[in-house]
C-alpha cells in the first residue's frame, strides 16, 4: 500500500509534468502561430498546384524561415536515423528523399534574394546565415546513425539489387555521403565540418566582394563619346545613367552585357581600354573587396578537407563520380583542342592587325581591341556587320522561337497566364504555362526575368522552384530563365546579339531538361555536370535552323524576314572568332584544373595565373572569359570547381548528337531522333548512366572529331 506522503509526491510530480507539457504546447502553439504568419515557410497555395507567394517576400523573413525549416528539417532526419526497425529502402531513402520540403521552399525564397534581388541587407544576414547552413548540412552528412542505416541499405542492394531508380538513388544516396566525410572517423569528422563552415563563409564573400565591383565601377560618357554606339544602346546607357541620378550622361555598367556591345563598337580607344579594364579586374582591385587572398584560403581549405579522406587532390576527389572520372581524362581533352585554339587566335590577330594598318590607325592589338577590330575583319572577309544582324534578333521573337522549338522536340504548349493569377519578384517577370500540346495536360510553370538591373548577379542561368517527381504523388514544374539583357528605354525593342541569342536558347535547353523530368525522387532530378550542360548545349543549335531563321528573325522595325542573303553570310561565318571563344573560355577551364592540382601552401593567385598562362602560351591579345577573382563558377561554391572543363566535354556530345540530327531525314526537325533525344537525354535527368544513356541514343560513344570540325580546327590523328 502506498503511503500518503507518496501520493502527495506523486501528484505533486503529475501536476508539474501537466503543468511542463501545457507550457510546451503553448510555446509550441505560440511558434507555430508566428511561422504561419512567415509566408516562406507556409505551404504554397493558388493555381499550378501551388506556387510562391514572391509578392509577399520580405527580406526580414529570411533568417528566422531558414532557421525553422533546418530545425525541422533535423527533427526529420532524427526520426530516420533513430528509427528501431532494420533499414530498408522505404524507411530510409525513400524517407529522406520526402525530408525537408519546409526548407526547400525557404531555399526558394532564398535563391531570388541572393541571385535576383540581392541588397546590403539581405547580404548581411545572407553572411550570417552561410556559417549556420553549413553546420546543418554537416549535421546530416555527418550523421552517424544516419549513415549506417544508408550503408545497410545499399550493401543489400548490392547482393540483390532494388527496381532501376530505386537502385541509382541509393548508389547516389551512399556515394554522396562517403565523398562528403561519412566514413571519416569522430576527430575528422569534426575537422571536415569546421572546414565546411569556413569555405560558406568565404564563397559568401568572394561573391559578394564581385557583385561590389559589378555595382561600383560604372563608365559615364558624355555625347561626344559614344562614336560607333547603335541608337538603341544609346537610349538604353542613357536611361541607366538617368536610374543612377546622372542626368545628361550615359552608362556603361559592369557587366558583361554592357561591356561586350560596348567593346565592340566604340571607337574612343581610351574608353575601351577603361571598359576593358574594369570588367576584367573585378575582385582584383588590391581593396576591401579584393578576391586574392580568399581565393588562397578557399584552395587551402579544399586541399585540407579531401585529404581527410585519403585524396592527393580536390580534382580527385570531384571528379570521380562526373563522366571525365579523372582530371588526366579532362586535362586530355582541353588539351587536345588548346593548339589549335591558339593557333587560331595567331590567324585573328593577324587579320584584325591587317585591318589596324590598312585604316592607318598606327595601334598594335590590345585585348581591349579584340571585338572591334574582330567585327571589321567579320566586314572584310563576310561582308557581315553583327549590329545589322542585330535587328532582326528581337527578344519576343527569340522567346516565340523558343516556344516554337520545344513544340516541334517536345510537344509542349506555352501560354501566357492571367495577369496577377501568379505572383512575381519584380515587374520585369513574366509567366507562361506549360502543358501537353495534345493532351493539355499541365506541365508545369515558366518564369522568365529578363533583364539586369541593380542587386541581380551576372550572366544568364536556369533554376527549378519545384522539381518533377512521382514517388508522393505527381509534381509538376516551376522553372525560370534569367538574363541580363540592357533594358531598352520605353517603347524601344529589345534587340540582342546572336552570341546573347545562343545564350538564351542554352538556358531554355535547361528549363526544357527540367520539365521532360520523368523520374520518381528527388535525387533523381540531379545531374552529372559534365553531362548536364550537353542538353543546354545541344538546344543552341535551333537557333541556326531554317524553320527558326525564316519565321522568327524578322526585322524590328519593318517586320520583313531576314534576307536570304544575310543568313548566307551568317552561317559562312559560323566558325568566325572560334580562336576567340574557344581560347577564353579553355583558358579559364585550365586555370581552375591547374589552380587545385597545385600546392596552395604558399599560393600566390595573381603570380600563378600569369606563370600558368605564359606556360601555356597564351595569347597577349585576349583574356582567359574569368579571371581568377571574378570566378564565380569556382569561387562563390563549389558546382563547377574543377568542372568548368565540363562545358568542352559537353560540347564534345553537342557535336556529335547534331550530326545524328543532320544525318537523319526530316534533319533537326526529324521525330524519330526528337523522340530518341528526349527519350535518353532528357527524360531520365539522373535516373541513368550518362554514358549509358548516351549510347542507347547514339548506338556509340561521342568523338572529338565532330567538335573540332563545327570549330573549324584541323582534325589530327
Amino acid at each position: 500500500m502506498i503511503k500518503q506522503q507518496h501520493l502527495q509526491y506523486l501528484k505533486t510530480i503529475s501536476l508539474c509534468v501537466l503543468i511542463t507539457l501545457t507550457n510546451c504546447k503553448t510555446e509550441e502553439k505560440q511558434q507555430n502561430t508566428k511561422m504561419s504568419k512567415n509566408i516562406l515557410t507556409t505551404a504554397w497555395t493558388g493555381p499550378y498546384q501551388g506556387v510562391p507567394a514572391f509578392n509577399e517576400m520580405q527580406v526580414s523573413d529570411i533568417e528566422e524561415a531558414i532557421h525553422f525549416g533546418m530545425t525541422e528539417s533535423l527533427a526529420e532526419i532524427d526520426k530516420i536515423a533513430n528509427n528501431t526497425e532494420v533499414p530498408t529502402f522505404k524507411n530510409t531513402i525513400e524517407a529522406l528523399e520526402s525530408s525537408g520540403k519546409t526548407l526547400k521552399r525557404v531555399y526558394t525564397y532564398y535563391g531570388i534574394l541572393s541571385s535576383n534581388m540581392s541588397s546590403p541587407e539581405f547580404r548581411k544576414i545572407q553572411s550570417e546565415l552561410a556559417p549556420k547552413l553549413s553546420d546543418y548540412r554537416s549535421k546530416i552528412t555527418q550523421n552517424e546513425k544516419l549513415f549506417q542505416r544508408i550503408k545497410a541499405v545499399y550493401n543489400a542492394s548490392q547482393k540483390k539489387p532494388l527496381e532501376a531508380q530505386e537502385q541509382r538513388v541509393v548508389e547516389l544516396t551512399y556515394k554522396s555521403y562517403e565523398m562528403n566525410g561519412a566514413n571519416l572517423d569522430s576527430e575528422k569528422k569534426e575537422r571536415y565540418a569546421a572546414i565546411n563552415k569556413a569555405l560558406s563563409s568565404l564563397y559568401n564573400t568572394f561573391s559578394d566582394n564581385v557583385l561590389h565591383d559589378e555595382e561600383n565601377y560604372i563608365t559615364y560618357l558624355n555625347e561626344d563619346q559614344l562614336g560607333g554606339l547603335s541608337e538603341g544602346f544609346i537610349k538604353s546607357a542613357a536611361k541607366i545613367a538617368l536610374d543612377n541620378g546622372q542626368e545628361g550622361k550615359y552608362a556603361i555598367t559592369n557587366t558583361r552585357s554592357s561591356m561586350d556591345p560596348f567593346l565592340k563598337y566604340a571607337t574612343n580607344r581610351e574608353l575601351r581600354k577603361q571598359v576593358w579594364e574594369n570588367y576584367y579586374s573585378r575582385g582584383d582591385n588590391g581593396d576591401d573587396y579584393d578576391n586574392n587572398a580568399i581565393i588562397s584560403k578557399i584552395l587551402k581549405l579544399r586541399k585540407e578537407r579531401v585529404e581527410l579522406m585519403g585524396y592527393n587532390n580536390y580534382a580527385a576527389w570531384r571528379l570521380q563520380d562526373r563522366m571525365a572520372k579523372t582530371p588526366e581524362n579532362a586535362m586530355n581533352l582541353m588539351m587536345a583542342v588548346w593548339p589549335a585554339a591558339i593557333g587560331r587566335v595567331a590567324e585573328e590577330v593577324a587579320d584584325m592587325q591587317t585591318v589596324a594598318n590598312e585604316n592607318g590607325d598606327n595601334i598594335t592589338i590590345e585585348p581591349w581591341d579584340y571585338r572591334f577590330y574582330a567585327e571589321k575583319v567579320r566586314k572584310k572577309k563576310y561582308d557581315l556587320d553583327s549590329d545589322e544582324v542585330k535587328q532582326y534578333l528581337q527578344l519576343d521573337k527569340l522567346t516565340e522561337a523558343l516556344f516554337f522549338t520545344a513544340e516541334k522536340l517536345f510537344n509542349y504548349k506555352f501560354t501566357p497566364v492571367k495577369e496577377g493569377s501568379v505572383p512575381v519578384f519584380h515587374e520585369d517577370v513574366n509567366v507562361w504555362e506549360v502543358t501537353d500540346k495534345d493532351s493539355g495536360k499541365n506541365i508545369g510553370l515558366w518564369y522568365l526575368d529578363p533583364f539586369a538591373r541593380q542587386g541581380k548577379r551576372s550572366g544568364a542561368w536556369a533554376t527549378t522552384y519545384r522539381s518533377h517527381t512521382t514517388f508522393e504523388g505527381a509534381t509538376n514544374v516551376l522553372a525560370s530563365n534569367n538574363s541580363n539583357f540592357v533594358k531598352p528605354a520605353p517603347g524601344e525593342a529589345v534587340l540582342v546579339s546572336w552570341d546573347d541569342a545562343t545564350t538564351f536558347f542554352h538556358e531554355f535547353g535547361h528549363a526544357l531538361h527540367f520539365f521532360s523530368s520523368n523520374v520518381k525522387y528527388p535525387t533523381l532530378n540531379g545531374g552529372v555536370r559534365d553531362y548536364t550542360e550537353f542538353q543546354s548545349q545541344l538546344l543552341e543549335r535551333w537557333l541556326s535552323t531554317d524553320q527558326v531563321i525564316n519565321r522568327f528573325l524578322v526585322h524590328y522595325k519593318t517586320g520583313k524576314p531576314i534576307p536570304s542573303s544575310l543568313v548566307e553570310k551568317i552561317k559562312k561565318a559560323a566558325t568566325f572568332n572560334q580562336g576567340f571563344g574557344t581560347t577564353e573560355y579553355l583558358a579559364s577551364a585550365l586555370i581552375d584544373m591547374k589552380l587545385h592540382l597545385a600546392d596552395p601552401t604558399n599560393i600566390d593567385i595573381d603570380a600563378f595565373e600569369r606563370k600558368t598562362l605564359a606556360a601555356l602560351k597564351m595569347p597577349k591579345e585576349l583574356p582567359m572569359r574569368h579571371r581568377t577573382p571574378h570566378f564565380g563558377h569556382v569561387f562563390s561554391g563549389e558546382g563547377y570547381a574543377t568542372a568548368y572543363y565540363g562545358y568542352m566535354w559537353a560540347d564534345v556530345l553537342t557535336s556529335d548528337a547534331s550530326e545524328a540530327f543532320a544525318e537523319a531525314p526530316d534533319g533537326f526537325y526529324d521525330k524519330e531522333t526528337a523522340d530518341k533525344l528526349v527519350q535518353y537525354l532528357f527524360a531520365p535527368r539522373n535516373a541513368m548512366d550518362p554514358a549509358e544513356a548516351y549510347r542507347l541514343f547514339r548506338g556509340r560513344d561521342a568523338k572529338i572529331e565532330a567538335l573540332m570540325k563545327d570549330r573549324g580546327f584541323p582534325i589530327t590523328k
